[in-house]
């Protein structure tokens, strides 16, 4: 089905998604993040020393970078979210913040399918474009950039989240994603 801005009539609500009104939802979100960020900097422990950064002729340097970096990331994960919710609705894309979170948001419906890369772009994007800097710097360099990784991966533990339950989903869904909540649509069984 091609994104719409209007639901096919008989359509009913499945499931609702707003992380600040659902607190045992928005707990378990912040808590598979927190899993993926401990073992993504174990992981990274196993790879590279921590005091690895002294080997910059500017450790601050490093921390100055990672922190810059981690703040561009924020934005630059909405971005990529909001570019392919344009590509794929050709509609105008919102963007704002919500507590400590950044959201891009549409008010078109989109297929599953289509949701699907709209939900996991950025976190596949900017996977790739961080893992190809990372072989790329020397090793005191490693950990600035490694940490904005680890944010990626961690922050998109609500990206995964619905691709999760998407994924348990029929086929036959429209998905709309207003930033801060969403809901998903099925044709009703009569």
């Amino acid at each position: 089905m091609r994104p719409t801005t209007h639901l096919p009539e008989g359509w009913q609500l499945l499931r609702r998604i707003d992380l600040a009104a659902n607190k045992k939802e928005a707990v378990l979100v912040n808590s598979l993040a927190l899993l993926i960020g401990a073992v993504l900097l174990f992981a990274g422990m196993t790879q590279v020393p921590f005091g690895a950064i002294g080997e910059l002729p500017n450790p601050w340097l490093g921390l100055l970078v990672m922190a810059a970096g981690s703040v561009a990331y924020l934005f630059l994960h909405e971005v990529v979210h909001g570019v392919f919710f344009r590509l794929f609705g050709r509609q105008k894309v919102q963007y704002g913040f919500c507590g400590l979170y950044a959201w891009a948001g549409s008010r078109v419906w989109f297929d599953k399918k289509r949701y699907l890369v709209i939900g996991l772009a950025p976190v596949v994007v900017w996977g790739i474009v961080l893992a190809l800097v990372l072989m790329a710097v020397p090793r005191g360099w490693f950990w600035p950039f490694y940490l904005i990784e680890l944010q990626n991966l961690a922050g998109a533990a609500g990206d995964l989240y619905v691709a999760a339950l998407l994924l348990r989903m029929p086929d036959d869904i429209l998905v709309q994603d207003a930033g801060v909540s969403m809901e998903i649509y099925g044709p009703a069984f009569t």
